[in-house]
């Protein structure tokens, strides 16, 4: 009691009063500044990418960007790749796949897909814990560090077969080396993570070190010239990168035809870095939606 009357004696004092209001003020002026940030967001991809003679070739990918689970537009640019190519078996695999909510195939699990999910950490098991439209063995796991050395045989060991539809590789560090030990598996549709740092003409590729982690900084991944390289060397053509210059998607050559907008090099499809675009979100926070039956 004594200490509650003090709190309160405390609270109302003119100096203690006076910061409480520069702090409420404070966070009103950061909620104001994350709404006009938000709208500068929607203006950019809304209205200024949209007048980018980029954006008027209608073979070219980033007119079609949508977010629904995926951290920037790569829901909607996957989903128009498999419109132009079909889809066969609806499998997917990604490896790192952060806590299940927000990555590239989460929407794809609620469109009726299965497919494989890798990562080092467990976070993606509270989202899928307990999801009975998730319960049919639809979607398998791997908890573990993934290398080069290692990752066909953790594909063999949790029956992904030889082809599939789509693969995802975002583990930051590695990303080149572990699509370079898959060698034995031909998706039809791969998605990377490139370094936009680099000029789209070098072929850059961090040095392998299997157990190596990112350090935050600028030195990770490869540039989309050696995306690009690898791709053509494993029989894929770079057909667009998503416009935060975050994701580059490569289809298998024998099914590219004239669908896609070329020349299929990283100076034709390289976006730069625009990170800034990477912290919004249009919609509620993200979350693997009911899962539908594939019919």
């Amino acid at each position: 009691m004594i200490l509650r009357t003090l709190s309160n004696l405390y609270q109302r004092l003119p100096v203690i009063s006076h910061l409480r209001k520069i702090v409420l003020s404070l966070g009103d002026m950061k909620t104001q500044l994350n709404h006009l940030n938000m709208l500068e967001q929607i203006r950019l991809l809304d209205f200024d990418l949209r007048d980018d003679p980029r954006f008027n070739d209608p073979k070219r990918l980033l007119r079609y960007q949508t977010q629904i689970c995926s951290q920037n537009g790569e829901d909607g640019i996957i989903h128009e790749i498999f419109k132009r190519i079909g889809t066969t078996s609806k499998v997917f695999v990604e490896i790192g796949v952060g806590d299940g909510r927000e990555n590239n195939t989460a929407f794809l699990l609620s469109q009726g897909w299965r497919g494989f999910w890798f990562d080092g950490g467990d976070q993606f098991l509270g989202s899928i814990h307990g999801r009975r439209d998730l319960a049919d063995g639809c979607l398998r796991h791997h908890i573990g560090f993934v290398t080069r050395e290692n990752v066909a045989g953790l594909f063999g060991s949790l029956g992904v077969p030889a082809e599939f539809d789509l693969l995802s590789v975002d583990i930051d560090q590695n990303t080149y080396h572990v699509w370079e030990g898959l060698k034995a598996y031909r998706p039809r549709v791969v998605v990377v993570e490139y370094n936009a740092a680099l000029p789209p003409d070098i072929d850059w590729k961090v040095n392998y070190e299997p157990t190596r982690f990112w350090d935050g900084t600028q030195n990770y991944s490869a540039s989309l010239k050696a995306y690009e390289n690898l791709g053509r060397l494993l029989g894929y053509s770079l057909v667009g990168c998503d416009s935060t210059g975050s994701n580059a998607f490569l289809v298998r050559t024998d099914l590219v035809a004239d669908r896609f907008s070329e020349p299929f090099t990283g100076e034709n499809h390289y976006e730069p870095l625009r990170y800034a675009m990477t912290y919004y979100r249009r919609s509620h926070p993200p979350s693997i939606l009911d899962r539908q039956r594939d019919t």
